[in-house]
């Protein structure tokens, strides 16, 4: 661990190392326990069940995963907005540095690394506009800069346009990430 309780080594230098272990799966797992709503998957728990969301991380841990994901899918302002319930009011800062805190909380004191997570944002549709749809995106990634996560995974795009728009912006956003 480093002195400001990070576990060492990169994720690059774990995979040179042998496999590397992620977690996946929160949205639905979440969802069978009656914390996430089917149909519009997104990740308010962690602002409106903590313990939930950190006990999921804890047994990812259990289970042996070497990267937990901050619990973000489908936390983009546009999604969290548009789809007629109360995950807006507690917004794409509120509810991705409440997952960062969870997720650190659980998975640095076990030695592993955190991840910051992007997935479609309605906005791409919508717009067809690659600064538009970079601008929405730098919202969520304003919080994972702030809380230094150690690595970005992009998932569940239909377009890969889009998935390439959201990588260019955490390019220039994060560098180094």
């Amino acid at each position: 661990m480093s002195a400001d309780g990070r576990p060492t080594g990169t994720f690059l230098e774990r995979l040179e190392k042998g496999p590397v272990l992620c977690d996946g799966g929160f949205v639905f797992a979440l969802e069978k326990r009656g914390y996430v709503e089917a149909g519009p998957w997104t990740p308010e728990a962690v602002v409106e069940h903590p313990e939930a969301v950190k006990q999921l991380h804890r047994e990812f841990i259990r289970a042996g995963s070497d990267v937990c994901q901050a619990f973000t899918f489908y936390a983009s302002e546009d999604k969290l907005n548009n789809r007629g319930h109360g995950a807006g009011k507690h917004g794409v800062y509120g509810i991705n540095k409440a997952a960062c805190e969870i997720v650190k909380e659980v998975t640095y004191p076990a030695g592993g690394l955190v991840a910051g997570g992007l997935s479609q944002t309605p906005t791409y549709l919508t717009t067809l506009d690659k600064q538009v749809v970079k601008d929405e995106v730098k919202k969520q990634l304003q919080v994972f800069k702030e809380q230094n996560v150690d690595l970005m995974i992009c998932e569940y795009y239909e377009h890969v346009e889009e998935a390439e728009w959201h990588v260019e912006a955490i390019k220039e956003f994060m560098p180094g990430t």
